[in-house]
């Protein structure tokens, strides 16, 4: 089954075309990584997902139930951990968590008993009747996050869970989304974080003017890239003259841009030792996630 199925969907803010045709599939238990530079829609996508933003048009399924056909039912499986801070500053840590659950139907004892749970795991208990105001970023991310799976949902979507946190609160937050993705719920991730995405994703999209331009494993996506940059620790300076993209980058050092689609470093190394000038040592640099999503998503030309 799916958790998310997205069909041909459409947003648009006036004369502006956000959305232009979108389609997304997650299945039930899935992580997937949704990617995008600041404006592409991955905002958008979410607010529809969970019901805050009103589509254009298209389809939005969430395990089976039509969004449209039956909003309760669809949106009683999916939960939200939105990238700003969106709850009373005078309201107590206990209580902004405690009140989701009961927009969800669940009955303050059974609330109560799954806090407790969460307030341990994500490190809360010390603060739970303290005022949200009074809390650094990292606790109110924490506190976010147990607010969003109070209800247990089948689908967490999460927008940009981990910015501004320090690097302890990041890892916790990392161990709780792998543990509660080995339980069975299904997470969409928006993050510009790749390192974040490469370690938690099975999965991952990219969006560009409004679709989806690229999408699979992170593996096979991190394989795609076509253009690949080396640096040559060399013998003595890099000649001048040579008629290749190579880029000198220290005094015995270069870098070499090549299309890995059709040909390999050998010409390179080739015309450097038929100057005088052996390549002592190769590194690559770049390469992975980010720089694909760079090449495909225009940020940098392939």
């Amino acid at each position: 089954m799916l958790a998310l199925q997205i069909s041909d969907l459409h947003k648009s803010y006036g004369d502006k075309e956000v959305l232009a045709g979108l389609d997304l599939q997650i299945p039930a238990g899935g992580f997937t990584a949704l990617l995008g530079h600041n404006g592409a829609g991955k905002t958008t996508t979410i607010g529809i997902i969970t019901g805050l933003v009103r589509k254009s048009g298209g389809t939005v399924a969430i395990f089976g139930e039509d969004s449209d056909a039956h909003p309760l039912r669809a949106r009683r499986r999916v939960a939200l951990m939105a990238q700003d801070y969106n709850f009373s500053q005078f309201e107590t840590v206990e209580n902004v968590v405690l009140d989701q659950a009961g927009f969800y139907g669940i009955g303050r004892k059974e609330a109560r008993q799954r806090a407790d749970r969460l307030f341990r795991i994500l490190e809360l208990d010390h603060v739970r009747l303290a005022q949200t105001r009074n809390l650094s970023g990292g606790l109110k991310k924490r506190m976010m996050l147990a607010r969003a799976v109070i209800s247990q949902p089948g689908l967490l979507v999460l927008d940009e869970p981990t910015a501004g946190v320090d690097v302890e609160a990041r890892h916790m937050i990392w161990d709780f989304l792998r543990q509660l993705n080995r339980e069975g719920a299904a997470v969409l991730l928006a993050s510009h974080y790749f390192d974040e995405v490469e370690e938690l994703c099975s999965r991952a999209a990219v969006l560009k003017d409004g679709r989806i331009c690229a999408e699979g494993s992170v593996a096979e996506l991190s394989s795609k890239l076509v253009t690949r940059t080396v640096v040559f620790e060399l013998s003595g300076p890099p000649p001048a003259d040579l008629d290749l993209p190579l880029e000198p980058c220290g005094p015995n050092c270069a870098e070499y841009t090549y299309d890995s689609a059709s040909e390999d470093i050998s010409r390179a190394v080739t015309a450097l030792a038929s100057r005088g000038c052996r390549v002592l040592a190769v590194r690559s640099r770049g390469g992975g996630l980010e720089d694909y999503f760079l090449s495909c998503s225009g940020g940098r030309s392939s």
